[in-house]
């Protein structure tokens, strides 16, 4: 699918070069990705120390926003949305600077339905990942 081989990386860096930059720019800043799970679960395997504001999932806003879709892919979702795509890398899908373009005008697009961060939040931070709003507790005489 990326078409990445070990002889096309043969004469890049390793990780280990570039992982102090890499956490240096993510910082403590939110992070936004379709499915974020995914992403959130490598970058913290590779950048242990890393711990970020929150995380988006685009794919959880999706469902909440459009709840009615067949499919909640990014080209379903680019398909549904129709965001403009018109500065977007010339890469092409699958890979992840387009991927990451899409993903970010799929998010202005839906964050435009909600009328608080708070509200958009508790509709793209799955529970399990930071920045999700604490779950309201019932208030109990003890």
């Amino acid at each position: 699918m990326h078409g990445l081989t070990n002889a096309r990386l043969a004469d890049k860096p390793a990780w280990a070069e570039l992982a102090d930059q890499v956490h240096d720019f993510l910082g403590r800043d939110w992070i936004c990705a379709h499915h974020a799970h995914v992403d959130y679960r490598e970058l913290s395997r590779h950048l242990p120390k890393w711990q970020p504001a929150g995380v988006i999932d685009t794919l959880r806003l999706a469902k909440a926003t459009y709840t009615a879709l067949p499919s909640y892919t990014l080209d379903a979702l680019i398909k549904q949305v129709k965001p403009d795509l018109s500065d977007a890398p010339r890469v092409g899908r699958h890979r992840a600077a387009f991927d990451a373009y899409a993903t970010a005008q799929l998010l202005l697009a839906m964050a435009d339905r909600y009328e608080s961060w708070e509200q958009l939040i508790t509709a793209a931070v799955p529970p399990s990942l930071p920045g999700a709003p604490e779950p309201e507790t019932a208030p109990t005489l003890w």
